[in-house]
């Protein structure tokens, strides 16, 4: 593994891999992925060379969201596995040179927490105040306008009580109070025990929802809605039930209990325009250490427009701020379904060689696509909620290992059903071709990783037209130029520049010499090394 590049910590250098687990390796044979079976594959997570592995939740849970819904925030799903079993991960993650980051779900419990339960017993509990209870508005209507992410109000009446109570997401959801002091440390005493267990950090779910307009006032409509093209949460704008001035005291907080601990990562998931996720790096003291940057995610394929927002990026960091950037995750389609599987290289190039913490998704370093979900297959609450169409299933399907039953992923019956190109798109037919999209993922890791230039060095944009984007990183002297086409025709750059192509999308043209000019054919990406 890497020592990494000096003056810098690991989640600067290091590439962040993401494990859905149940989707990632079965060890027992129940067709749901665990703790046992991560382990088993770390040896293949060092040998494509990533340097950190986020795992999505592992504790206790009715599944009403696969895990997002926590029942306990100190324990293990038995379907996962047990304590030993994540503290054996840990140690052999750790063995390895490779960190641990567990998924903290703080917006919301499951309606099975014990704190719920008890909050919900009576007005008079003492935990009551430890979600969001209002009294109806005349006629018996929902306090106010808030829509939930998974459809219809976001506000649910508890007959029991004769309040109703906030759920962002599914009612099966409630949402804490942040602003409870009591609320805020026991969450705290959370990221404790977990770092006192030794996991190196924390992806923070919806950090920008958890506080609520105070005064509970209506969302404003949103003048850009399309109905039946996006998901009905979006016919308001959520300018009163998310992303609130008081949320940076609590990531402040976080970022505090973190610092206890020494070499620690708080990343933050935030769905926000950037000038608005770049405010989580702190700007009244440290906050994430990386604000998700959803860019790659939520913009279309096209060359100019990421380009454009590369730079727009660039230029709203906070002095101090590390860039980051994420290509693929549980919630979004795949990279090679939205950008078509030919442009899969190109995307892995732009990834790779960004400045900034990449964080891979399981299962795009080989090209896995999204997987038809037939209706009767469908497991994702979001589908069932909103419709056909909306869930995020397709993205979530079993890790292909090799042409054999099930992929490899598990003896028993896969809880999501495989793509039908398994036997074709797997780590273990990939591994053994060099053309393959694995193997380029591996040596474009390997190239980052053994050269700070592209591992922490500069960002410099240069002019480029159509289908083109160009770059420049650097670092001591060293220098690297990134030529990707976006495009399926020919393209040329012109540059003043000479030297050997290091990497390629088509392996055959590593060690060309490059004099004044880049000639790429349609869906190539090539990285330089500059004389």
């Amino acid at each position: 593994m890497t020592e990494g590049a000096p003056g810098y910590e690991w989640w600067q250098w290091g590439i962040v891999y993401e494990v859905y687990p149940r989707s990632f390796m079965d060890s027992n044979g129940d067709g749901v992925g665990d703790l046992p079976g991560i382990t088993k594959k770390l040896d293949y997570l060092q040998w494509l060379g990533v340097n950190a592995i986020w795992i999505s939740p592992i504790y206790p849970s009715p599944m009403a969201d696969f895990g997002y819904d926590v029942s306990d925030y100190t324990s293990i799903h038995p379907l996962f596995g047990t304590m030993g079993d994540l503290d054996r991960l840990v140690a052999e993650a750790h063995r390895r040179g490779m960190r641990v980051v567990l998924d903290y779900v703080p917006n919301h419990t499951s309606d099975r927490h014990p704190w719920f339960e008890e909050s919900c017993s009576s007005r008079e509990n003492a935990k009551r105040d430890w979600y969001i209870w209002r009294f109806p508005r005349p006629g018996g209507a929902p306090p106010n306008n808030w829509l939930s992410h998974f459809g219809g109000s976001a506000w649910e009446w508890d007959e029991r009580t004769g309040q109703y109570y906030y759920h962002a997401f599914l009612k099966e959801q409630p949402d804490l109070n942040w602003r409870n002091p009591r609320v805020q440390a026991a969450m705290m005493d959370v990221l404790r025990f977990w770092l006192e267990r030794g996991v190196d950090g924390f992806r923070v779910d919806v950090i920008w929802e958890l506080v609520k307009d105070h005064r509970f006032r209506d969302n404003p409509t949103n003048p850009g809605y399309e109905a039946g093209r996006t998901r009905p949460y979006l016919q308001l704008l959520p300018m009163n039930s998310t992303d609130q001035p008081e949320v940076h005291e609590i990531v402040r907080a976080m970022r505090g209990v973190l610092d206890e601990y020494g070499e620690r990562v708080l990343i933050g998931e935030l769905y926000l325009p950037i000038d608005r996720v770049v405010k989580y790096y702190g700007e009244k003291g440290p906050e994430c250490h990386l604000p998700y940057n959803f860019l790659l995610i939520t913009l279309p394929w096209e060359a100019r427009r990421i380009a454009a927002a590369i730079g727009k990026y660039e230029g709203a960091l906070p002095e101090g701020g590390w860039p980051n950037w994420v290509m693929g995750n549980h919630d979004r389609p795949r990279i090679a379904t939205r950008a078509g599987p030919r442009q899969a290289g190109v995307a892995a190039m732009l990834l790779l060689t960004l400045r900034g913490t990449p964080t891979v998704y399981y299962g795009d370093e080989m090209g896995m696509e999204d997987v038809p979900m037939p209706p009767e297959m469908a497991q994702d609450p979001v589908e069932k909620t909103i419709g056909p169409g909306f869930g995020r299933d397709p993205a979530r399907t079993p890790m292909q290992w090799d042409g054999g039953p099930n992929a490899g992923f598990t003896t028993g019956k896969p809880w999501l059903p495989l793509s039908r190109d398994y036997a074709r798109v797997n780590v273990a037919a990939q591994s053994e071709d060099p053309r393959s999209l694995l193997n380029l993922y591996r040596r474009l890791i390997a190239l980052r990783q053994s050269e700070p230039a592209l591992m922490v060095g500069s960002y410099t944009a240069l002019p480029a037209e159509g289908d083109v984007i160009a770059y420049l990183r650097e670092h001591e002297g060293r220098r690297f130029l990134v030529v990707l086409n976006l495009g399926p025709e020919a393209a040329m750059l012109n540059t003043a520049e000479n030297g050997r192509v290091a990497v390629c999308t088509d392996v055959a043209r590593e060690g060309e010499a490059v004099a004044g000019e880049v000639a790429l054919r349609g869906n190539e990406g090539m990285v330089v090394r500059l004389e």
